[in-house]
């Protein structure tokens, strides 16, 4: 029997069949009245479910035995760049084209551009997959998703030239958003858009630096509209049909995830569309797209560390050292558990996070219509804009950190024969450390989170989980919402701290965010399916350790770290 990367994930198929969307799909599938004009269209929630495993599986069996067969062909070939062009290793090619040809390009577009309508949550499950493949694919596939903000934001005649082609495979996409001098800080971007109105249209000048998968024939870029501005405010969105005034420079020589493309391009007057509204750009409509983007690098990390897990359990049933395969050694098992953990935990928060943003954008589309603007209706999209807010930076941060810990075990695992390039782990020790850098870096991560901890936007779905019925399962109920409390008090106490002091202890509280939230999913899952008791109780009980470390280090919290810095660092 061939491999197939999703039927041979029981967790993934869990997940599959815990998504519960079924009012956020009537809204998506418009009461299923697409099914009447478009015969792929689902004409129920059983039919959309039924359509997604099927979807899953197709992809799961293209992952397996047609990707990761040449993932280390891909890796070793890696994108070339030549007098301006840049080419895919030829393994790349063929995995674009086996992806195309069973029609698995701009998944989460409309039916009426071709697409298959997919909600969040399910997209996630897809670039998982393609990231254990092969890590550096995802971010050709992955990036199919600026389609969704093109469909989003830009307008109607754009959308009827453009998305079609995403759908159909025939083009690939570009976030352009960084700069030499602006990163981290997006506000700080200097790419100039002046309105050329002899033409009618906006022209692009400047150079933008790593830029994954730059060379994409679509390109949705952050440049300043506004003559005399320096901040964020004079930023706006624009996209580019790549011609001849765009000029890629070079491509980075990377340590890692080689098949996928980082560039450095110089736009020479180019032509562009203005997408939605001029200086809303950075505010609004990049992150967006950046939050989307985070969410798929979390699966990406995610897919790197299942690949990593089981090439470690594998060799580690196959290694006999002292008379026994080494995964029948304490110190080894304890490491495979660890790993299993918290790759469990990590989908676990994933899946957690689709589901808000899916109930985001499905409330978002009924408001859209007045009738159905109800106060109801007002309330759960303003709660799920609060935890989509709060969970993306924290998945994001959380399985990124997760995946590079996972492919460091790994790896001691394997020990000197995964320092060798003959054995995949050191392809995926490399691919997973820009995991936890591009997109914003972990501690950018923090940043984006601590304001909503601090606000408490976490506390009534805590309260929430805790309300529930866990049965035999009530004395790991009980730890958590001792801790639930614990997480409460530190908050309090940290929120009265100077801002110097937030700032240096904000990735501790970070911590016991993603520990705690991911602890009460884990028990949550364990209630549902019995093979997971034992594995919630060994990660849980690591995460209350760890909570609890923490926890203390913030109430001890003093300016001592701070007011030493500098005489330390230059010592």
């Amino acid at each position: 029997m061939s491999e197939n990367y999703f039927l041979d994930n029981k967790d993934l198929q869990f997940r599959l069949e815990q998504l519960d969307l079924q009012d956020i799909i009537s809204i998506k599938e418009k009461g299923y009245r697409y099914a009447e004009k478009y015969p792929a269209a689902p004409r129920n929630y059983k039919d959309t479910k039924d359509n997604w495993r099927l979807l899953l599986e197709v992809l799961g069996d293209i992952c397996a035995n047609r990707i990761a067969p040449r993932a280390a062909e891909a890796d070793e070939e890696g994108a070339q760049f030549n007098q301006g062009e840049v080419t895919y290793a030829a393994a790349t090619q063929a995995a674009i084209e086996a992806l195309k040809q069973a029609e698995l390009m701009g998944a989460m577009l409309p039916w009426e551009f071709g697409g298959m309508n997919m909600p969040e949550s399910l997209y996630q499950m897809m670039v998982e997959m393609v990231s254990r493949a092969e890590a550096g694919l995802m971010t050709i596939f992955g990036l199919q998703e600026i389609a969704s903000t093109i469909n989003e934001y830009a307008d109607e005649e754009t959308k009827v030239r453009v998305l079609p082609r995403f759908s159909r495979g025939e083009v690939g996409g570009a976030m352009v958003l960084t700069e030499a001098d602006a990163g981290s800080d997006l506000g700080a971007v200097q790419m100039h858009a002046t309105y050329d109105e002899e033409n009618d249209t906006w022209r692009l000048n400047g150079v933008k630096r790593f830029i994954t998968n730059g060379n994409a024939e679509i390109q949705v870029i952050l440049a300043r509209s506004e003559e005399g501005s320096s901040d964020a405010r004079g930023l706006s969105i624009f996209l580019v049909e790549r011609d001849e005034t765009v000029k890629i420079r070079r491509i980075e020589n990377k340590l890692g995830i080689h098949s996928s493309p980082t560039c450095e391009i110089q736009y020479n007057n180019t032509p562009a569309i203005l997408i939605g509204k001029r200086r809303f750009g950075l505010l609004r409509y990049s992150m967006a797209l950046m939050n989307g983007a985070r969410l798929a690098v979390g699966a990406q990390a995610l897919g790197i560390a299942e690949a990593a897990y089981r090439d470690a359990y594998k060799y580690a049933g196959e290694r006999v050292q002292f008379g026994k395969p080494i995964r029948e050694l304490p110190a080894v098992a304890r490491m495979l558990l660890n790993m299993r953990g918290e790759i469990e935990a990590a989908r676990a928060l994933l899946a957690e996070t689709g589901d808000w943003v899916d109930t985001l954008k499905g409330y978002e589309e009924l408001l859209a219509d007045k009738d159905k603007a109800t106060p109801e209706a007002r309330a759960k999209q303003k709660q799920a804009s609060s935890l989509s807010d709060a969970l993306t930076p924290l998945v994001k941060y959380f399985s990124t950190e997760m995946g590079n810990r996972v492919c460091y075990q790994a790896m001691q695992i394997h020990g000197g024969v995964g320092y060798m390039r003959e054995f995949n782990i050191e392809r995926h020790y490399r691919d997973v450390r820009i995991t936890n850098i591009y997109e914003g870096t972990s501690q950018l991560q923090v940043v984006a989170t601590i304001s909503k901890l601090l606000g408490h936007a976490l506390d009534k779905l805590l309260d929430e989980w805790a309300s529930y019925d866990y049965k035999e399962l009530k004395d790991m109920k009980n730890q958590l919402t001792r801790a639930n409390e614990i997480f409460k008090q530190v908050t309090d106490l940290l929120k009265e701290k100077e801002r110097d002091l937030v700032d240096y202890y904000a990735c501790d509280l970070t911590d016991i965010a993603a520990a705690l939230v991911t602890s009460w999913l884990m028990l949550q899952d364990a209630q549902k399916l019995e093979n997971k008791r034992e594995l919630a109780r060994v990660y849980i009980k690591n995460c209350l350790l760890q909570i609890e470390n923490r926890a203390e280090t913030i109430r001890t919290a003093d300016k001592t770290p701070l007011e030493v810095r500098k005489k330390l660092l230059e010592a």
